[in-house]
């Protein structure tokens, strides 16, 4: 399907241009993409002008990413592209040697990539990460482009930009991260800039903040090609919609038309699957066609049976300027059987190091936490493993959390012979893990693919189907579905409901996406600068919240209703 080249303007953003007001910055004809014998993107075309932002939606697999590294000259290896035409202000991209790709990457095209977790060199200190177009492309002298690195972390609203400067990728959060490879690709202010995923680390506060940095770049004249999961941001953002489906364009207009007025099912589709406070309690995704299914009873919650406490748990890091910071300070919780209780707050709010030392993973510097009533975070290493199969742990990132020379199927069946039920055989182990991958979409021919040949949201998963493999009774969930779409995190969510239906599981769920925690929590506790400054009820907390942290917070989240 070819998107039109004139669209109706709504009226949505004053600001930018009228679309017939300036000519095509970047013009796409015919687009296609394979890797071996399989076409990935399959003839797309489409248009982005100054002052305007064109979002690309579609599922993991769809050909969105494909197609915004395509535009950057980053394909790929065993990969092969035509088109008719890819024009950029009168630049032939399609004729560019990899000596002509370096000098557009960066001053003209600006490229956010989707994995900020691990798109950063971890030797090198962030304010070299961000500086690095400028010095590529020859911007000032050394200290002129260390002052410049640190104005664009304060631009992102990285905290201390000056310490964060110094400071090397693994000691920054994953929102941190993700801000910082946004600050440098917009360093050199390009004419396009391609955002992949650009948010999906980020707290909803920062997220606006970003979100108005790329509208504020939108008003100056840039154009902005965003390709997202996230149809709330897109609603913030975007001027038109192009929504992709293995490999096509099936849907493309005004982003008022396209996520209110949807033509097609598969668009329709994705906009049902997004949790909020609307759909708690319910499945996010319809049975299969011919299918019935009946209503489910939810367990209730033990009120009686703590399977977590934490007591007054605090913990101090020294930082690289030698000052120590309390990123936990004095937090204390209960999480009961069957329950799930989720964390929220920014970014460097101390939820994470919460989570790790819940998991005894890390040791706090004072309190202590009772797995099942029983010392857990201060006993031996000794003591601890026979116990761990008790509880596990979903990472925001799985990639650096899997042995990168192990094939899927090497990677669950490791986990499996961790559970209370090992496999008696090869032949069983792989059986399982071919359950577990059907559980969360996946198939019995991911066994034997190496996690990066995976898709981010493929990635997550696996690091889901993982954490269920020893059939632990309480799961600690750390930004589980931050990397997928909306329709494989409907799926998942449903998923994780079932089993805490079916099984009693308890879950400790921290997630940036308030309508995610909304739709999956009992109990809430919101963290701001180490404590908790608000916890109760999940209708409560959102409905009403007492804290002006909190009602900032629900403030800041985007909503379909902007489009």
């Amino acid at each position: 399907m070819t998107a039109p080249t004139t669209l109706d303007d709504t009226g949505d953003d004053a600001a930018a241009p009228a679309p017939d007001a300036a000519p095509d910055l970047l013009t796409v004809e015919n687009l296609r993409v394979w890797f071996g014998t399989t076409e990935v993107v399959k003839g797309i075309s489409f248009t982005a002008r100054p002052g305007r932002c064109l979002a690309i939606v579609g599922e993991s697999g769809s050909g969105k990413s494909v197609t915004a590294r395509t535009l950057v000259g980053l394909t790929g290896a065993n990969s092969r592209m035509s088109a008719e035409r890819i024009d950029l202000a009168g630049v032939d991209l399609t004729r560019q040697s990899d000596r002509s790709w370096r000098s557009i990457r960066g001053r003209d095209i600006g490229f956010v990539l989707q994995d900020a977790l691990v798109s950063l060199d971890q030797l090198r200190r962030v304010g070299d990460e961000v500086a690095e177009p400028l010095r590529l492309h020859g911007w000032g002298n050394k200290r002129r482009r260390a002052e410049r690195a640190v104005e664009l972390l304060d631009a992102v609203g990285v905290p201390e930009p000056e310490l964060r400067a110094r400071q090397r990728p693994y000691e920054l959060s994953g929102g941190l991260r993700q801000r910082a490879l946004i600050a440098s690709a917009i360093a050199l202010d390009p004419k396009l800039v391609i955002a992949d995923e650009p948010t999906t680390a980020l707290d909803v506060t920062v997220q606006a903040q970003v979100l108005d940095l790329l509208a504020a770049s939108k008003t100056r004249g840039t154009s902005i090609i965003l390709i997202s999961h996230d149809l709330s941001v897109v609603a913030r953002l975007a001027d038109e919609v192009a929504v992709m489906r293995r490999g096509e364009i099936v849907e493309f207009g005004t982003a008022h038309q396209v996520l209110h007025a949807p033509t097609h099912d598969y668009t329709q589709h994705l906009l049902d699957a997004i949790p909020s406070e609307h759909t708690r309690g319910t499945r996010l995704l319809r049975p299969p066609e011919g299918t019935t299914e009946g209503p489910r009873t939810r367990r209730p919650v033990d009120r009686d049976r703590p399977v977590v406490q934490a007591r007054n748990v605090s913990k101090v890091f020294r930082g690289p300027d030698k000052i120590n910071r309390t990123v936990v300070d004095d937090v204390s919780f209960d999480l009961y059987a069957g329950e799930t209780l989720g964390i929220v707050g920014e970014s460097g709010s101390g939820k994470t190091t919460t989570a790790r030392i819940t998991l005894a993973l890390l040791e706090a510097t004072s309190g202590d936490v009772l797995l099942h009533g029983q010392p857990w975070s201060d006993i031996p290493t000794a003591a601890s493993r026979p116990l761990r199969k008790q509880i596990g742990i979903i990472y925001q990132d799985p990639l650096s959390s899997f042995d990168p020379r192990w094939p899927v199927g090497r990677i669950l069946s490791d986990a499996l012979a961790t559970g209370s039920r090992p496999p008696s055989s090869k032949a069983e182990a792989q059986e399982r893990a071919i359950r577990l991958l059907e559980q969360v979409g996946l198939s019995d021919k991911h066994l034997t693919t190496a996690p990066l040949r995976l898709s981010g949201g493929q990635r997550q998963r696996v690091a889901i189907a993982r954490a269920l493999a020893p059939e632990p009774g309480i799961i600690v969930c750390d930004e589980p579905v931050s990397a997928l779409d909306v329709s494989v995190q409907a799926q998942v969510l449903d998923l994780l409901t079932e089993l805490q239906d079916d099984l009693g599981v308890s879950y400790l769920f921290i997630s940036h996406d308030l309508g995610v925690i909304h739709h999956v929590s009992d109990r809430i506790l919101v963290m701001k600068s180490g404590k908790i400054i608000e916890q109760g009820d999940a209708d409560d907390v959102f409905q009403q919240p007492q804290h002006p942290y909190t009602q900032r917070l629900l403030t800041a989240l985007p909503q379909l209703a902007q489009a």
